[in-house]
């Protein structure tokens, strides 16, 4: 059974790195694109990041693009999300889930996707 985990959250300030891991299980998603979502108190979850498999292609939340990179090591297992110049807006529980699809089509609304890890705390504050 595919289970993903998420690590790497943390308390950082304003201006601070932060790498996120997620590590999958049970099932090979070498071929499968990955997902960061993540949900801050009293708002909806939402996509930040989608990464493929073909080409490595990835994607971006406007408000992200430029200070997140997403990366994957298919040898390892694992999808990762390094977040440079963090902001107290970035505040929230992140995600990795995946539709066992190759498209990041719509990677933007959590709707379908059915495999998600337990999610990692990140919380930017000075």
């Amino acid at each position: 059974q595919l289970q993903l985990a998420e690590s790497g959250g943390g308390l950082v300030q304003p201006g601070g790195s932060l790498r996120l891991s997620c590590a999958y299980s049970g099932f090979t998603l070498d071929y499968y694109a990955i997902v960061w979502f993540r949900q801050a108190p009293g708002k909806e979850r939402e996509g930040v990041s989608c990464i493929r498999r073909n080409d490595h292609n990835t994607y971006y939340k406007d408000s992200v693009k430029g200070r997140f990179t997403a990366s994957r090591d298919n040898a390892k297992d694992t999808v990762y999300l390094q977040m440079d110049s963090l902001k107290p807006e970035d505040t929230a529980v992140y995600y990795c889930a995946t539709t066992l699809s190759g498209s990041c089509s719509g990677y933007g609304s959590p709707a379908g996707y059915r495999y998600w890890g337990q999610g990692t705390q990140v919380t930017v504050s000075s």
